[in-house]
């Protein structure tokens, strides 16, 4: 009916314009003519605006019957829920709580005297003027849905819950933030933020003369990678950097003679000793050292996805009972994080793998995330249908700096942003600090950029299509005549008030009272945003719009952040080369158990870092004049750590006539018929 509706408007207005643009008709002639033509038909219309409400009306009623007809099945499931858990709600939720309170008082029964103040008009008068009276499946449907749509706002939260709880439970306690705040932000070292108004005014200031530089370069023709658009838009190449002399490099690592991976744990723990980090369980009544080859065959068998038993039945002089209890009692995921550690800190002590650093004073690092199949039901895991079909699979995401050491790991279902955990690995500094940290598209949030320039890192994302992306500016600045500027304005407002509660969210992440993912998948699981997370998103804006800047002057910074986020790419393909049993899932359920078999995969690969960087130190003790170290020097700057073809990962094979011989009695001797195939004959012609 609104279809009919629209046409006959539409043809009126035809027949008015062309009445107004005759200039053979006087003006009197013409306003008779333009109410002859508003009041012809008019019922009509009226009458199809009627039909087309009370269409409406039916079909609100025959989805209204649907929800009656289907809310037995709903009741079922979430009417001794929402009797049993405890919710908490902002002072906007009386209405829905005094309708929980009376559905409870009831104990899941309603009828006339529920309050309905929660609803919308429209939902009232549904409920209470249904054709039999009351309709109580109805209001409890519509109950449920209020209160679902609640919690994912953020207006309702669960006590105890980990996902849906109140937001100042995730950061420091509020009285407590308030007795203490200076003392906090001295410990979080964020004294020169307590005031916003000279940090906006520093920040805005250094923004300014960062678009008078790009754009100066810009219409100067400094800047030979910028290229402008005739749309207005900007593109900046990057030029792949020169490796000078790799052509003619001599090999460095050795190609003759496989190396097994038994033997390069067994060096590298020798070098430093990480075998100790594994500890029983058990401190006392217990012999604390382990047999090295348990331990290795334990790091090995969840390293490279072989799996425990299987690893104890193809090796020699390990009982699966030995192996399975090593495993059980030492493999923590404390022990195997502090294993790694050791063998980082042996890496960081080592001249050689200095060379690699574009600077010494600041160390640039980078993360990257690779899906893997979890065939078991797993609450860590999610579909992707994209990765695995209908399969379910998890996120391993992993940390590595310029020298390619690999400093942290874990794992998370992958329906999740990889942004929310990239302030966890950068936070885990006990032996690697970062200055710098670059991740892909999947790893950037404006969020992030805000809330690393407040714990003092610096994040330069690789951007796959900067053109995409918004720059802002601050308001009061005439940017007319520029060639790349700005049509969003910094929302200074929602800043400054939230300013005091984005300080406490960055000293709770600062002093690891909780991690930056347990705050961030808290804001994201909101279904709109709250005051904090616009803050921190205006707040980011500003740091964000910096780095564009300086990404597009400063070739340099482009080439380094591309060059390190292909080592992380590069460790990537480094994971899977190192799990030979099953290089794209895992085997277990469990988040605890899926990160402690990440764990050993990385410290399987560092420590094949540490023993190339301790090869490649003895090539350059070895070197017969400075001019051959100088030369070596040169090679090793433009080659990567990561290189594992001259390691044996497979195991080695046995076929020894002991092996040769049927030991299962598939076949035995003389008794199984010996099948001669027949000569083979052309056809004839």
């Amino acid at each position: 009916m609104l279809e009919v509706v629209d046409a006959e408007v539409l043809n009126r207005l035809r027949e008015i314009r062309a009445l107004i643009e005759d200039g053979t008709m006087s003006d009197a002639l013409k306003l008779e003519g333009i109410r002859g033509i508003l009041d012809r038909d008019q019922s009509r219309i009226v009458d199809c605006l009627r039909a087309d409400i009370r269409k409406e009306s039916n079909e609100a009623e025959q989805y209204h019957r649907v929800l009656e007809d289907r809310s037995i099945h709903l009741q079922n499931r979430l009417n001794r829920i929402l009797r049993s858990v405890t919710l908490t709600a902002d002072t906007i939720m009386a209405d829905l709580m005094a309708a929980i309170a009376c559905f409870r008082d009831g104990d899941g029964h309603v009828d006339a005297s529920m309050p309905l103040a929660f609803m919308n008009p429209a939902e009232r008068e549904a409920v209470s003027n249904g054709p039999r009276g009351f309709r109580v499946s109805l209001c409890k449907v519509f109950l449920f849905r209020h209160v679902a749509g609640a919690i994912k706002a953020g207006n309702l939260n669960l006590c105890g819950s980990c996902k849906y709880c109140p937001l100042d439970d995730c950061l420091i306690d509020r009285d407590r933030w308030i007795r203490e705040k200076p003392e906090l932000l001295a410990r979080a070292g964020l004294t020169e933020f307590i005031d916003p108004e000279p940090v906006l005014r520093s920040l805005e200031e250094t923004l300014q003369q960062r678009y008078e530089t790009t754009n100066r370069a810009a219409s100067e023709g400094s800047n030979p990678h910028l290229k402008i658009t005739a749309r207005g838009d900007f593109r900046v190449a990057t030029p792949a950097p020169q490796d000078v002399g790799l052509a003619q490099a001599p090999d460095i690592l050795p190609r003759q003679h496989m190396v097994p991976l038994s033997e390069v744990l067994a060096t590298v723990d020798r070098h430093c000793g990480m075998l100790d980090a594994f500890a029983h369980w058990q401190q006392t009544h217990v012999q604390q050292a382990s047999a090295e080859a348990l331990t290795i065959a334990g790091i090995t068998s969840l390293g490279c996805a072989i799996g425990v038993r299987k690893m104890a039945r193809i090796s020699r002089a390990i009982s699966e009972r030995e192996l399975e209890h090593v495993v059980n009692w030492r493999f923590s995921l404390y022990n195997i994080i502090a294993a790694n550690d050791r063998v980082l800190a042996a890496s960081e002590r080592m001249e050689l793998p200095q060379t690699h650093r574009t600077s010494q004073t600041e160390l640039h690092t980078s993360s990257d995330g690779q899906k893997f199949e979890v065939r078991q039901p797993s609450l860590n895991a999610s579909h992707s249908f994209k990765y695995f079909g209908q399969g379910q699979d998890v996120s391993a995401y992993t940390f590595i700096d310029e020298r390619s050491l690999l400093w942290y790991s874990l794992a998370f279902s992958a329906a999740e942003r990889e942004s929310a955990y990239v302030i966890d690995g950068l936070m885990h500094n006990d032996v690697v600090q970062s200055d710098i940290h670059s991740t892909d598209e999947h790893g950037f949030s404006e969020a992030i950029f805000g809330v690393t320039h407040l714990l003092g890192l610096s994040y330069a994302p690789r951007f796959k299509n900067l053109k995409k992306q918004i720059l802002y500016h601050f308001r009061g600045h005439d940017m007319a005549g520029w060639m790349i500027s700005s049509t969003k304005y910094v929302n200074e407002r929602v800043v400054r008030a939230s300013w005091d509660d984005l300080l406490r969210l960055v000293a709770t992440i600062k002093l690891k009272e909780a991690t930056a993912s347990e705050i961030f998948r808290r804001l994201n699981s909101y279904s709109r945003q709250r005051s904090l997370y616009k803050a921190m998103k205006a707040f980011g804006q500003i740091i964000k719009s910096l780095f564009i800047l300086r990404h597009v002057d400063e070739v340099e910074l482009r080439q380094a952040i591309k060059r390190q986020v292909n080592k992380a790419e590069l460790a990537n393909s480094f994971t899977r080369a190192i799990a030979v049993g099953n290089p794209r899932g895992l085997e277990y359920a469990d988040k605890i158990e899926q990160e402690i078999a990440e764990s050993c995969n990385r410290l399987i690969k560092n420590s094949i870092i540490c023993w190339n960087y301790l090869y490649m130190t003895r090539r350059l003790g070895a070197a017969g004049s400075p001019e051959e170290r100088d030369r070596l020097l040169s090679v090793i700057a433009v080659h990567s750590p990561q290189s594992w073809g001259h390691f044996n990962l497979l195991g080695e094979y046995d076929f020894s006539n002991e092996k040769l011989q049927d030991n299962t009695g598939v076949l035995p001797p003389n008794s199984a018929p010996r099948i001669v195939p027949e000569k083979w004959e052309p056809p004839a012609r």
